[in-house]
């Protein structure tokens, strides 16, 4: 007998986690991402799930219906959080377009529970990026400007598939409009948009570098230069200490 599908729901998907969770692996995770007291991520739960098992839900529950990525969206657990968004970014790549703007919005409706910098990191670009490609970025200034370091994060990180597409205008808008940020994860998040820059167009990254490196929070200044040969860092360094 062919073998029956598994059933598509959250509460299919959170047993399936749970039977495969493995506590000690769940305790390095919750260091890892820094989900102690006063932390960035506190108060955040996982299971720890191996990659390899991980990988294979997701596969497994493709066809989830995103009502069901929504309640799935909505789970303590991490692993969860994280298997729904890479459900939704598969998803997203081969939707029509009635049901992109779904997933998109679907996104944007739960953007308090997309709040680790993996979960963004894995999404943004696949999801809201590729939505906003051919319209308006409205959007992006919008979360640029969000008390939610996560919103802010988003902004950066959809830039990057249009940096994968030659066009580097909006991640350079974010990058000086998050000049003043205080939170380190969004320093790395607008340096490393602007060292992705500088691996397709070394002048427009240096561009940006010579306007401000001087007033450059230094983290952000050092993902953007980390690939640069190491006299040309020397410089842009001293320039930065110098200010």
């Amino acid at each position: 007998m062919p073998r029956q599908a598994p059933p598509q729901t959250a509460a299919a998907i959170t047993r399936r986690l749970e039977a495969l969770a493995d506590p000690a692996q769940a305790a390095i995770l919750q260091r890892f991402f820094k989900t102690g007291p006063g932390e960035y991520a506190e108060g955040d739960r996982f299971l720890g799930i191996k990659v390899p098992a991980f990988r294979a839900l997701a596969r497994e529950y493709r066809p989830l219906p995103l009502a069901e990525a929504g309640r799935l969206l909505r789970s303590p657990w991490h692993e969860a959080r994280a298997l729904a968004l890479v459900i939704l970014v598969w998803q997203y790549a081969r939707a029509d377009w009635a049901t992109r703007a779904r997933i998109h919005r679907l996104y944007l409706d739960h953007t308090a529970h997309i709040d680790n910098w993996d979960l963004v990191d894995g999404s943004a670009e696949h999801i809201v990026g590729a939505h906003l490609a051919g319209g308006s970025r409205a959007l992006l200034r919008r979360l640029a400007t969000s008390r939610s370091i996560w919103e802010r994060r988003i902004a950066v990180m959809a830039t990057f598939h249009f940096i994968k597409h030659g066009e580097f205008g909006e991640t350079l808008a974010l990058a000086r409009a998050l000049l003043d940020d205080p939170h380190d994860l969004i320093h790395k998040a607008v340096g490393w948009m602007l060292r992705e820059i500088g691996k397709r167009d070394r002048e427009a990254e240096e561009a940006f570098l010579r306007a401000h490196a001087a007033r450059m929070p230094r983290t952000m200044l050092r993902y953007a230069i980390e690939k640069f040969p190491d006299s040309l860092r020397r410089r842009y360094l001293a320039v930065r200490r110098e200010s």
